[in-house]
């Protein structure tokens, strides 16, 4: 990462232009083309810097459920469950850890209750208990780059 990409992830995590154009709107509050900050985000996310760019949404504000999840996954069967954990439209993140509990994913619901279905569909599928830990308490924690 350069100065420029630093700026460009400080930027957008404070708030994204909601426009017609929102990424020359940006652009132009770095001081960039509008292609040049459109390849910078690609190859952040390509390159693996950023692991997702989209709306964070407060599911339970929207009536929704939200929750984080975890696995003990054994090593020869994680690209397998992966693929059936990253099925269900439910599963907004999901992250491997050098834990015994080693998949970790949250899952964001359209009900509260879908939760307990979600996660009982995923240990049919893959025969593994899921640890559900719904939140108590938020945090907000900001990341900043110096650029």
């Amino acid at each position: 990462m350069d100065d420029i990409d630093r700026l460009i992830i400080n930027e957008t995590q404070g708030g994204f232009p909601v426009s017609e154009r929102p990424f020359a709107e940006l652009a132009d509050r770095l001081d960039l083309s509008e292609a040049e900050l459109i390849n910078r985000m690609r190859s952040l996310r390509e390159d693996g810097v950023l692991s997702r760019f989209g709306p964070l949404f407060h599911a339970e504000r929207m009536g929704g459920g939200l929750t984080l999840a975890a696995m003990a996954v054994p090593a020869d069967r994680y690209e397998e469950v992966t693929e059936l954990v990253n099925a269900h439209d439910e599963v907004a993140h999901n992250y491997a850890r050098d834990h015994a509990l080693n998949m970790w994913f949250v899952l964001a619901t359209e009900t509260p209750e879908r939760i307990a279905d979600v996660i009982a569909e995923i240990e049919a599928e893959t025969g593994i208990t899921v640890l559900n830990m719904p939140r108590e308490a938020e945090f907000f924690i900001g990341l900043r780059f110096d650029a």
